[in-house]
């Protein structure tokens, strides 16, 4: 496999800029080549939970990638480099203070239904996915502080915010605050996720059966992508098909035997079966997916073992993180190093303070009262050191931290409920650790899930005392004022530290988007959110 690429803190420069240019593109088709045009591309992907396909609504990845091919967006972000560029604005300027950004946009870009993008068909899509509140998990956090959108005239449009929002132009690059069509805007949320969705991108959505199949056709007369595109006209393909298939071996056995186009799974594709892929001739893409690393967060609300800092301190200390790298996935597998994934702009290595030390670990139990008893594991007045992570599925992952943590004494109970079950655990506190991750180019994203000034998942009310949620939100929102880039950077770097020291969470391992491709596909590219960019695929013959 083709080791994941480390980009690390990212310069962000152009963020606040006052305009931004096109860069160049990433994608893989071979030198020499020439596109061929015409063809279907099969992909599968794991599944379809959310089931819905409203770019404005949705935070499942694998509908973000379908949603990226039929729905264009203000901006576009370089994955090399984390630089704003244009695609449906031209420019933008930026005021001092992250409240006001105004974007000149791009003339003659239609939706796929004839109505032209102007000023107004923005003004309807950023007020009609700021009115989806709660709908939009997402949304939320990329619109925070939205107050309204201004039509200055026919190609021009400003956006004011009630409070800064310095993660607001990065947000317009995203599918989330993607642009459709102000007709898609009178369907209700419903109707919008079951797939009444029209936008101006490369292709057009057919059909869409939740957790079944999607069919998309290419737009012929497509001629605005943004400049990390190198193929400026129509897509190639004449029509993508999309099928969803849970079994990784089925999956890969789709794709060695020609059945599919590309193998598109949740979990990175095992070493076993990438060998499999590249000896039937095809060949494995990869990228970390930017935000928030796969993390635990704990419960220090209700008065359990993990309200001691002590206590919180000794568990990130006990997760052996690359040994997990290495058994669960393989040997040259990224170990995580931070709260955010390596890919994330403004990441800073927090490894040191990630290091494995059950000694250590062990003398913070010890001093916090909780003594190892004969059967292994520690107690204190009586109580065993029990900790309850309520999951869906115990994967084998979840099974090695268990192990981990047996090593030193705790005893963490992976209590297996339904996905509804799960929801109502997460709103009531009925836990001490859960999962949570969110993928987005930007750092601001952990603020949907730990920022209790603007968030209301579980995650957020719960895994804070009131004076660490003072900090922590204080740090987002100082995160949100910087428009300067450097300044943005050491805010976040502050945040990962603080995170981590006051064991607000618990980073256990990198994610990265692994794709299996048959040896047909040519001209693939990953988005900066690991997400697949059609515009340049072409099939060899």
């Amino acid at each position: 496999m083709r080791k994941p690429r480390r980009i690390g803190a990212l310069s962000l420069a152009a963020v606040m800029g006052l305009a931004a240019c096109g860069g160049g593109g990433s994608t893989t088709a071979s030198a020499g080549d020439t596109p061929v045009p015409g063809g279907t591309l099969k992909i599968a992907f794991w599944d379809d939970a959310q089931g819905c396909i409203d770019p404005n609504q949705v935070y499942w990845i694998e509908s973000r990638s379908l949603d990226r091919q039929i729905a264009d967006s203000l901006t576009d972000q370089d994955p090399e480099t984390g630089k704003i560029v244009p695609w449906l604005a031209t420019d933008w300027t930026v005021s001092a203070d992250a409240k006001t950004y105004t974007f000149n946009l791009r003339q003659g870009v239609t939706f796929s239904d004839g109505t032209p993008l102007d000023a107004t068909a923005v003004k309807t899509a950023l007020d009609g996915t700021y009115a989806l509140g709660p709908k939009s998990l997402l949304g939320l956090t990329y619109l925070a502080g939205y107050k309204s959108s201004t039509v200055v005239d026919a190609d021009t449009v400003t956006v004011d915010f009630n409070t800064p929002n310095a993660a607001f132009l990065q947000a317009t690059s995203t599918t989330t605050l993607a642009i459709l069509s102000p007709k898609t805007y009178q369907e209700t949320p419903e109707q919008r996720c079951a797939g009444k969705v029209v936008g101006s991108g490369a292709f057009t959505l057919d059909s869409y059966t939740a957790a079944k199949e999607a069919h998309l056709t290419k737009r012929k007369d497509y001629a605005w992508p943004s400049g990390l595109v190198k193929n400026q006209g129509a897509a190639y393909l004449d029509e993508i098909e999309v099928s969803y298939i849970k079994e990784d071996s089925v999956r890969v056995g789709s794709l060695t035997s020609g059945a599919i186009d590309i193998a598109w799974p949740r979990e990175p594709i095992s070493e076993a079966d990438q060998q499999l892929v590249e000896a039937a001739g095809g060949s494995i893409e990869s990228r970390p997916l930017p935000g928030i690393s796969y993390q635990l967060v704990p419960n220090v609300a209700k008065g359990g073992p993990l309200a001691d800092l002590k206590v919180r301190q000794a568990l990130q200390k006990a997760i052996d993180r690359k040994t997990y790298a290495s058994t669960i996935y393989w040997s040259e597998y990224p170990v995580v190093a931070s709260v955010f994934d390596s890919t994330t702009p403004h990441f800073a290595d927090q490894s040191a303070a990630l290091a494995f030390d059950p000694d250590g670990a062990g003398r913070l139990l010890d001093e916090a009262g909780w003594k190892l008893g004969g059967d292994g594991y520690r107690y204190k007045d009586g109580k065993k050191l029990t900790l309850v992570d309520p999951v869906t599925v115990a994967l084998p992952g979840d099974q090695l931290v268990q192990d981990q943590l047996k090593k030193i004494g705790i005893d963490l109970q992976l209590k297996v409920v339904t996905a509804a079950q799960r929801v109502e655990i997460l709103a009531s506190g009925g836990f001490d650790l859960v999962l949570t991750y969110l993928t987005r180019a930007d750092p601001s994203v952990l603020g949907s899930v730990l920022d209790q000034a603007v968030s209301q998942q579980g995650s957020a009310k719960y895994s804070q005392d009131a004076a660490t949620a003072t900090k922590v939100s204080e740090l987002f929102a100082k995160g949100l004022q910087a428009t300067d880039p450097a300044a943005r950077g050491q805010v976040y770097t502050e945040l990962q530290q603080y995170l981590i020291a006051q064991g607000v969470s618990f980073p256990v391992y990198e994610r990265v988007q692994v794709a299996g491709l048959s040896g047909k596909v040519q001209g693939f590219a990953f988005t900066s959110e690991a997400f697949l960019r059609a515009n340049d695929i072409w099939l060899a013959r």
